[in-house]
């Protein structure tokens, strides 16, 4: 397996493929652009094609010599309006409109809404939305049968347009028939992470995990919430607790709140779940504009980069890689936008804005103190030995200021930790004693490019060794160049 260098970098690029970028060419342009993990939509394209893309990542992977997440991204209960006479209909400003249960093509003055849930918690004055937001309308009166609307801000309706309901939790499951076959082919294809649409309440995020649990193939694979609905942002905490990660799908997000709404509960999910140790991926509309140009805006800029500030795990790109016309050009200007953040001055005083607490545990003791000694004396890097990846998770919580080298028996976890701030994962062996854990970790730092002959090294692991949850040792390590000509870990 070759080497494939550090980044230079600790947040990580999540890149959406899609017919602009599923190619084995392509995966390996963004790879060696700068991603570190690959979404999957499973919103758009059948099981074959997806099966395919996952077979090219995977060879793509093996052929680079680094671990690489697959994300497969359930598409969720998506609500939509049913079709029209004439494909459209134009609803007047101020105007009336009434969505129903009847299955009748619709026109200027109703439509039906497929959906009966809606009609049981609609109240007066609640919202829809439709098409993203650009129609707005307000309940005047709603039954079991009719929801009559007045039109704030009208336009043209067309068939199977997406409707939002900011005002409401609808007791819809947060997995439809077709996510429950999505989330079966992404387990049986060996998906790292599943990112659960549409979460309103831990309730559903249980659903899935129960899901998952009754499946062999789920071993390994972590569940990623994403939060997209103004219900979830009551509930977040104890969403939190039950995900594995969290995503702000900025997108839906967006479109049921204000739009000065977004920038503070950005902030507020990202701190939350950075106080959780859990990894956090910031999504949707980074560099919109590269989806038609080489170049992004100021604005984007300014944005991607206000995410590394804060500390998330991972920024995402969404149709910027997966059908837009500079594909690579995005995730290099994302990789350069995160790495002159990081070398900034001011960078570890912003990223530390958030402060955290350790647990009241020795693996969490220990992960503080590593932060603490990378600080005080000069380290090239923390090696971390685990087998669950919970110990780097501890670590990373700390946003320590030097990179991270995990060392993991398991390639499962290696490639969950693509995801994870400053996380350089690594498969390799099992170790079976003190000493072989020491000259693993030195020559294992030292073939990945971390530190050289003199730089110290602070070691990370548990004994005894391969027992989960047992983090109990901290060691302090000088390389030396004998270390190379040792055989291969």
């Amino acid at each position: 397996m070759a080497k494939f260098d550090p980044r230079g970098r600790k947040v990580k690029i999540l890149a959406t493929l899609g017919p602009a970028s599923r190619s084995p060419e392509m995966i390996e342009a963004l790879l060696r652009a700068g991603a570190d993990a690959f979404r999957v939509n499973m919103s758009h394209g059948d099981h074959e094609t997806h099966a395919q893309t996952i077979a090219a990542i995977r060879a793509v992977e093996k052929q680079v010599g680094r671990p690489v997440a697959v994300l497969c991204d359930l598409q969720g209960p998506k609500l939509r309006v049913g079709q029209f006479k004439d494909g459209k209909a134009v609803i007047r400003h101020s105007g009336h409109f009434t969505f129903d249960r009847d299955p009748a093509l619709g026109d200027d003055t109703r439509v039906c809404l497929p959906h009966p849930e809606l009609f049981g918690v609609l109240q007066k004055g609640q919202r829809l939305l439709i098409d993203d937001g650009k129609l707005r309308l307000k309940v005047i009166e709603a039954g079991p049968d009719r929801i009559h609307c007045s039109a704030e801000v009208g336009g043209v309706i067309s068939d199977r347009k997406g409707v939002n309901v900011p005002d409401a939790v609808v007791p819809i499951p947060a997995l439809t028939e077709k996510d429950r076959r999505d989330l079966a082919f992404a387990l049986d294809q060996g998906a790292d992470w599943i990112a659960l649409s549409f979460v309103q309440r831990p309730e559903d995020v249980a659903e899935a995990r129960k899901l998952m649990g009754g499946q062999k193939s789920a071993a390994g694979t972590a569940l990623m919430a994403k939060i997209e609905k103004p219900a979830a942002i009551h509930r977040l905490d104890e969403i939190i607790e039950l995900a594995d990660g969290i995503m702000v799908a900025r997108g839906d997000l967006g479109v049921e709140l204000n739009p000065e709404e977004v920038p503070p509960l950005q902030k507020r999910i990202v701190a939350t779940t950075r106080r959780s140790g859990k990894p956090v991926v910031v999504a949707t509309q980074m560099l919109e504009s590269m989806i038609e140009s080489p170049a992004p805006t100021r604005a984007e800029v300014s944005d991607v980069a206000n995410a590394v500030y804060d500390g998330a795990d991972a920024v995402m790109l969404s149709a910027e890689t997966a059908s837009g016309a500079w594909p690579v050009e995005a995730v290099t200007i994302m990789h350069r936008i995160a790495a002159q953040v990081e070398s900034d001055p001011g960078y570890a005083e912003r990223v530390h804005f958030t402060q955290v607490r350790p647990d009241a545990t020795t693996a969490d003791a220990l992960a503080l103190a590593s932060a603490s000694i990378a600080q005080t004396v000069s380290v090239a890097a923390i090696a971390v030995f685990t087998g669950s990846g919970s110990t780097a998770r501890r670590v990373a919580r700390e946003r320590p200021g030097v990179p991270m080298l995990v060392l993991t028996p398991s390639p499962r976890i290696a490639r969950r930790l693509a995801l994870l701030w400053g996380a350089h994962a690594v498969h390799t062996k099992d170790i079976g004693s003190f000493e072989e854990m020491i000259a693993k970790g030195k020559r294992m730092a030292l073939r990945n490019g971390f530190g050289e002959a003199g730089s110290k090294l602070i070691v990370l692991a548990g004994v005894p060794f391969g027992v989960p949850g047992s983090t109990n040792l901290l060691h302090v390590v000088t390389l030396s160049g004998d270390e190379l000509s040792k055989h291969a870990g």
